[in-house]
């Protein structure tokens, strides 16, 4: 990963990048004031540049200036836009881009944290690459240096950027990661060894044996056509001073096929990604661990392979979740509600936490609602939706709430269930009101957030890369800080 620190100067660099905002009334571009002056002459010769350069101070403008036998030899103007995080955040992307035949950079900064959070944020993500695969050779670019008077002041903002962009590249790791490696097993084998050594880190691995024996029909009745067998994932951050008890549950289908009501191939293509919301819970959990954030997180990660063979389960079969609940389930590629109901009755009857959270790429109608950069997020709780909400967007993600009628809940309606789990009707909404009948005491506590359009990322934008996009890990974040 990109090495960033912050320097207190002198410097000298190669490479010097200097911030420009939009202009005034009336005015043309210009330099944003910064901690460290640059070196004598440098500030009015890249003032001179600016209308030169045609730049507008936009948030990811990036114009290269050489400077043969100077110091710095290269001089880069980055437009800023407003200066609040996210465009810093979105310049920082557009920066490690540009630069990536560059080496090692330096950035002049204002003594700002949303300026150092935005920006190595952006540098950290729009640097991501999944291990090197893509094609061309791995980027230059190893070291920035963020040039400021007080390193020590604003090192807390760094140290929150570097593990929240950490946190968000090890979902986009754990999701891009192909089906040929990654199934439940596998998956748990990445959380325990992510979680080794951190005794305030609690892990709980439950398999088919003991998922049978309590009743966790959902799990069984997915994974059950796989050779690889499902899992239950508990991950447990326990500070000593936590006041709120927050249970997250993330959707872990590690590969869909669609089971019998199998998928066509174009829409199988990419579902290595049906796992997002687990990386995503996990990920937030471990970055609330090394934050050290006081809030109790348990996160569960419900894990199966959605396959098909002779064990599989058929459309038409009715289901037993933990707790008693009985669906009719007659579409087996509605399957990602099925593994959630078990985890979400489980967390309301026998973890009884404050609050209760699921992120699950559930279905391609949030999509067709909302495009490929919203999730879709649905709770009763006003005050609880808004703060999410609120946390998502400063994170530099995006969601819509979304209704849930109360005279949807008919379409619920099974003669041989208590629910039918897939009726075809306003499918997500529908999704959603499913998930809410497992959530008992919770039900005025409890959000859902179908994330499959913006888990994933077809080309490159801002602080995202082609791939898995890691979403839900930034958002967590900046909620569950605000709850300590």
């Amino acid at each position: 990963m990109l090495a960033i620190r912050l320097v207190g100067g002198p410097e000298r660099p190669d490479t010097l990048v200097l911030p420009v905002r939009p202009p005034g009334p009336d005015a043309s571009a210009e330099l944003v004031p910064t901690d460290v002056a640059p070196a004598d002459g440098l500030r009015a010769e890249a003032t001179a540049l600016l209308p030169v350069a045609r730049l507008t101070g936009e948030a990811g403008e990036v114009r290269e200036q050489l400077r043969p036998g100077g110091t710095p030899a290269r001089l880069v103007l980055l437009g800023v836009g407003a200066g609040d995080e996210p465009a810093w955040r979105s310049a920082g992307a557009a920066l490690a881009r540009a630069a990536k035949d560059e080496t090692q950079i330096t950035i002049a900064l204002p003594a700002d944290p949303a300026a150092v959070r935005g920006l190595a944020e952006g540098l950290l993500l729009g640097s991501y690459r999944y291990r090197l695969t893509e094609a061309g050779p791995a980027p230059a670019l190893a070291e920035v240096d963020l040039l400021v008077s007080d390193p020590d002041a604003l090192a807390p903002a760094l140290d929150t950027a570097r593990t929240t962009a950490g946190m968000t590249r090890l979902a986009r790791d754990l999701t891009n990661t192909p089906s040929s490696t990654k199934n439940p097993a596998w998956f748990v084998a990445q959380v325990e060894e992510a979680a080794a050594g951190r005794p305030d880190l609690h892990v709980r691995v439950r398999g088919p044996e003991e998922l049978a024996a309590e009743g966790f029909g959902g799990l069984l009745a997915v994974g059950g056509g796989s050779a690889s067998g499902p899992r239950l994932l508990e991950l447990d951050w326990r500070p000593a001073d936590a006041r709120t008890h927050v249970v997250l549950v993330g959707k872990g289908i590690t590969f869909d096929t669609g089971g019998i009501s199998i998928k066509p191939v174009a829409a199988m293509t990419l579902m290595r990604k049906d796992m997002a919301g687990a990386a995503a819970v996990v990920a937030a959990t471990l970055g609330a661990a090394a934050l050290r954030l006081p809030v109790r997180i348990t996160t569960l990660a419900p894990l199966a392979e959605n396959m098909v063979s002779g064990s599989a389960f058929r459309p038409g079969d009715i289901i037993r979740h933990y707790g008693g609940l009985t669906s009719e389930s007659t579409n087996s590629d509605a399957e990602g509600r099925l593994v959630l109901a078990d985890a979400m009755a489980y967390a309301a009857r026998e973890l009884k936490p404050d609050l209760l959270v699921d992120l699950a790429t559930l279905t391609g109608a949030n999509a067709v609602a909302l495009g490929k950069r919203h999730g879709a997020l649905y709770s009763d709780n006003d005050r609880l939706a808004a703060d999410l909400l609120a946390a998502i967007e400063a994170a530099g993600e995006r969601a819509w709430r979304m209704p849930l009628p109360a005279d949807y809940v008919e379409y619920l309606g099974s003669e041989l269930a208590d629910l039918h789990s897939s009726p075809e009707p306003a499918k997500s909404i529908t999704a959603a009101l499913f998930l809410r009948e497992f959530t008992g005491e919770l039900r005025d506590r409890w959000v859902h957030i179908d994330m499959s359009a913006p888990s994933w990322s077809e080309d490159a934008h801002a602080e995202l890369t082609k791939g898995a996009t890691g979403w839900g890990v930034r958002g967590l974040l900046r909620w569950l800080a605000t709850l300590g």
